[in-house]
């Protein structure tokens, strides 16, 4: 298991670096050319990630869905990977609460922020940096990541005190999004032709991980050097992130090139994680996304992820293996995967890709 103690070099809060005013940014923040952003004005393209409406998907019940809206998402995690959802009952108010409570905890006075420093042993609480790599080319992003579930794991002392009702928000916000993410692993599970609740099983049934990373983009002086956050897949297993209701960042990779995405209203983005991709046997794609930043607006968004149980051996389900379609991965815990990502930092689809069993 990982025995890093701690980061490689002194970390320095890219929000201060931001709000110092310097015109260009340190050359650790500067992509190679081929990585760096390519800027279209979203409005002057047209793709999309879909937008589905889950009307129908309440309680515990996921085959209330109209078969044209199961078939919208089986296309969607066929050949997006990704999708947003409106209408998945969870409360707007709720969801504006969450991300400008956070807000407001990355606009506290550096010293409150800084007692809840992290460490890459576990990530948990406040950071700037994914990977250990020294000298690693950095992204422009701050961050806080906390656990939910399981409860094992789930520290109030590694939680913000600050602002006022914080933990409580945090922790009603993180109860939500765990019900609306175990309503679409059933739509998953049918949509592959399973019984709803297997790939839950497979996952440990009630004993499944959750965790929250907070995103803070300050503004950026260079936004067409650097990235908020590199190109990766996420290597859990779903994602459900709650963008900033007024700056674009978030950009997904389809057919070669980055489609900018334009979030609808209080709607969430939807994402295959690496985990979901080899569960499914890559009938699922877990696609390379990244986010932008920009030099006029700060940006938060809030990454839920909802993981496997994280000792249980993760491959390809038995019944979507057979002689045409034989297994493409070997086993591999969560726990061994994720140490990938915390020891490299975000690697575009070199991990998932790595797995692949021998043929």
């Amino acid at each position: 298991m990982n025995t890093v103690q701690d980061w490689p070099e002194p970390i320095i809060r890219v929000q201060s670096l931001s709000e110092s005013g310097l015109p260009i940014i340190p050359e650790r923040y500067i992509k190679p050319a081929p990585d760096r952003p390519s800027f279209i004005d979203p409005e002057d393209c047209d793709a999309n990630i879909p937008i589905i409406d889950l009307t129908g998907l309440s309680g515990d019940e996921a085959c209330n869905l109209p078969a044209t809206t199961l078939d919208l998402i089986s296309l969607a995690c066929r050949e997006w990977g990704f999708f947003q959802v409106v209408n998945h009952g969870v409360s707007p108010v709720l969801m504006d609460q969450a991300r400008e409570t956070w807000r407001s905890f990355f606009h506290l006075p550096m010293e409150i922020k800084q007692a809840y420093a992290n460490s890459p042993k576990t990530y948990e609480g406040y950071g700037s940096r994914l990977g250990i790599e020294k000298g690693a080319i950095l992204d422009w992003s701050d961050y806080y990541f906390l656990h939910y579930l399981p409860l094992t794991l789930k520290d109030y002392k590694k939680w913000p005190t600050s602002p006022d009702s914080c933990r409580e928000v945090i922790d009603e916000y993180g109860k939500e999004v765990v019900k609306l993410c175990g309503r679409i692993m059933k739509v998953l599970s049918m949509n592959l032709g399973l019984r709803e609740d297997h790939l839950q099983n497979e996952f440990g049934g009630e004993n499944f991980g959750a965790c929250l990373r907070v995103n803070f983009y300050p503004k950026c002086p260079q936004p067409d050097l650097a990235l908020g956050l590199s190109s990766h897949s996420d290597p859990g297993g779903l994602t459900l992130l709650l963008p900033d209701h007024e700056v674009p960042g978030l950009q997904v990779r389809k057919d070669g090139k980055w489609i900018t995405v334009k979030p609808a209203k209080h709607a969430f983005i939807v994402n295959i994680g690496d985990q979901i991709q080899v569960l499914s046997n890559a009938n699922y794609k877990s696609v390379e996304h990244r986010v932008i930043v920009n030099s006029a607006m700060e940006r938060v968004s809030l990454a839920f992820f909802y993981n496997p149980k994280s000792d249980i051996p993760i491959k390809p389900v038995e019944e979507l293996v057979s002689a045409d379609n034989p297994a493409l991965y070997s086993p591999m815990t969560f726990d061994e995967y994720r140490l990938f990502i915390r020891l490299r930092g975000p690697k575009g689809k070199s991990q998932v890709e790595s797995l692949k069993s021998p043929r």
